[in-house]
This record gives structure tokens, sequence and C-alpha cells, in this order.
């Protein structure tokens, strides 16, 4: 229970007993009566449980960060991040605050002044997003009333904060994209690129998804798994990589295979045998920035301002990115008309309608016709594919 003490002539202070034990001291109150109108005030608000300490408040952003980052329980690229963000932007203009004294004011306007260093927006937002994180955390443990970071209600209209358009690619010119790959990097890296095409799967699960792991049967039908513990490849910062449960817990899932893909991949075992489906040319593990450099971006962007290259490449899809291939699946199977259910199943997404989430399932001539669908668009990109034959040994087996 809160009691008032006078500390001098005219000043009062309230004392009150912390849950651990200690004793807090609130000083500054000119007479009794005020201090005993503060106490009923926090009378009140304890039986509410909505009283704050308000000394809790005084910890300082660098004395709070070490333990926040020790709570967390996040995958290693994203703490990484976290700890990027905290040493190079946050723990520089906040360290010596206190978690009491921040404002939303003060932060958008720390935010204003970021973007005018030149860091790019998304650089901009995952910091703030970090920082109000971080504060979230701190009110959740009482050591302040709520996050003072709020969503912005008003503001100058950018243009560069819209959205941009993804960019996905036809059938066809996935195709020639990996076309363009098996010349120039290797036909293990063709039949990446045709596989995250035709199934949708994250670039993660694919070079993360090992031997024991995908199914093939001798009558053109297959699946590969995506492990809820081990179904991806984790690329920190700083290590080597590690196998980890992929994204979300729905994208641990089974992922049909079209009979074309049953056989291409087929083929493609019986050249290694390193446990891993996906792996370099040099018989090692993907590494995402590596295969962008050396594969993915000559073969769809093209290599013209390259002078005298080893090998010649024209445009096919500039700008494409790898997860661009799994926003063309789901563009494939929306044009095909696949169920928003059968969709979410196979790309791992949660369906926004709990309900249809729960109680949909589906059926196996879905299941089959999706199949259809995709081996129908294989077979036609083939067949208006004007790539050279010599070039395109690599899907013979297909």
């Amino acid at each position: 229970m809160p009691w008032a003490e006078q500390t001098g002539d005219t000043t009062w202070r309230v004392r009150y007993r912390r849950d651990d034990g200690t004793i807090g001291s609130l000083p500054g109150f000119p007479d009794e009566t005020a201090a005993n109108t503060y106490i009923a005030d926090m009378e009140a608000d304890q039986r509410k449980g909505t009283w704050i300490d308000p000394t809790a408040g005084q910890i300082t952003i660098a004395a709070w960060a070490p333990d926040w980052l020790e709570s967390l329980d996040i995958d290693q690229r994203t703490e990484e991040n976290y700890r990027s963000f905290l040493n190079k932007h946050i723990r520089p203009r906040w360290g010596g605050t206190a978690l009491a004294d921040i404002t939303n004011l003060t932060v958008r306007t720390w935010e204003k002044k970021l973007r005018t260093t030149g860091l790019a927006k998304t650089t901009v937002d995952s910091i703030i997003k970090c920082f109000s994180l971080m504060l979230a955390d701190a009110a959740a443990e009482k050591l302040i009333a709520a996050n003072p970071i709020q969503a912005r209600r008003r503001g100058r209209r950018r243009r560069t904060q819209r959205t941009p358009r993804k960019i996905w690619a036809e059938p066809a010119e996935v195709l020639q994209i990996a076309d363009q790959i098996a010349l120039k990097y290797g036909p293990g890296g063709a039949v990446l690129v045709v596989t995250a095409a035709w199934t949708g799967a994250r670039w993660g699960e694919l070079v993360g998804l090992q031997r024991h792991n995908l199914h093939l049967y001798n009558d053109d039908t297959g699946h590969l798994i995506v492990d809820p513990d081990l179904g991806a490849l984790h690329e920190p910062n700083k290590g080597a990589p590690f196998l980890g449960p992929p994204k979300t817990e729905e994208s641990a899932r089974t992922i049909t295979l079209p009979p074309f893909l049953v056989r291409l991949l087929r083929a493609h075992l019986d050249t290694h045998d390193h446990p891993h489906v996906f792996i370099t040319p040099h018989k090692e593990l993907h590494r995402r920035s590596n295969f962008g450099r050396r594969a993915f971006r000559p073969a769809a962007d093209g290599n013209a301002t390259i002078t005298n290259p080893q090998v010649r490449l024209r445009p096919i899809k500039p700008g494409l990115k790898f997860h661009g291939l799994r926003h063309s699946h789901k563009t494939w199977m929306i044009d095909d008309g696949v169920p928003e259910i059968a969709q979410a199943l196979r790309l791992g997404h949660v369906l926004a309608d709990k309900v249809q989430e729960t109680y949909s399932h589906v059926a196996r001539t879905v299941e089959q016709r999706l199949l259809d669908a995709l081996q129908t668009r294989w077979d036609k990109a083939t067949a208006d594919n004007t790539t050279p034959p010599e070039q395109t040994t690599w899907r013979d087996a297909a």
C-alpha cells in the first residue's frame, strides 16, 4: 500500500512497494493533500491493473536493448538485421534517452531525417519497425504505458511509397531464361529455375531440399516435401548456411509435381550424389547472391553492356527476380482457375478467411487439374521455344 511522507518543510513524496519488494519513491508534491490525491489515483489504477511505475521508464534504450534482443525468438538473419539497425541507427540517436521520454513526434522527426540521408524507403521502414517492436515490448513489460510510435494519420504524399508492380514471367520466358542459365552457368541451375516456376517454392525451400524429401515414382508422379524443422536453407550474414524451419508454419507442406518435372528431376539427380537436390557446379550449397549475380541476373537481363563476354546473352525479362518465379506460379494458377484454397496450400500461404481455411480441402480432381494445367504450360512453352536445339539438351529427359 502506498503512503505519503514529508521530505522537507514544504515538500512531500509518495512511497510504494514494487513487485520485487524494493521501495519506490515519487518526490515533488507540494503538500500532503497532493500526495494523497496521487495515492488515491494510483491505487485505483493498481486495482484495474493499469498503473505503470513512473521510475521504470527511466531505463535508457542502451540499457534496454541487450535484454530485448536476448528475449527475441526469431531466425538468425532477422536477428542480425535488428542488431545492425540498433548499432548503426537506433543506439547512436536514442541510446541515452529514457524509454519514458520518447514521443511519436520526436521519432517521426528522426524518421524524416533518415530519409534525407539517402537510405532506401524499405530500409527506413524496417528501422522504424524494429524500434517500434522494441518499444511495444517495453510497454508489455510495463516499463512504459504504451508504445509511443503510432501510425501516421497525415503527411506529404510520396510517389515513391507506392508498391512497385511485381514482375512475373510467362512459361516460355522462364524456359528461355533457363536455357541461358544452362549455357552460361550449368544445367543444374536451369533445372532449379524451372522447378521454382512450376512449383512456386521459395529459394530457401529449394536449395535446402534434400534427396530424401524428393519422391519421384516410375509412373511419372511425384512430390517434394518442405520439412517443418529442416525444410529451408538459411543464409546468415556471417557463418555457413544451415538448415532450419521454413518461413512460416504453413510453409511446411507437400508440393505435387507435373510429369515433365518428375522426369527432369530424376535425370538431374543422376548428375551428382550430393545429399541436397540443387547444388552449384562445384558441388557446394547455393548462395542466393552468388546465383543471382552469376546466373539469374545475366540470363534474365542479358549482358549487352558487357564487353566480349564468354557467352553473349539476350534480355528475356529484365528486372525479374528469383522470387518472381513464385509470383509467376501464382499468376498461372489464377489464370487456370485453380481454387484459392488450392493455391494457398501449394504456396504455403494463410487464407484470410479462417473458416474457408479450416473447412476447405483440395479434392484429388482439383489437384489433378492443377498438374494437368502445369504440364500443358510446359508442353506449349517447349513447342513454341526458338532456342537452338544444341542449347536445350539439359531438358531432353522431360
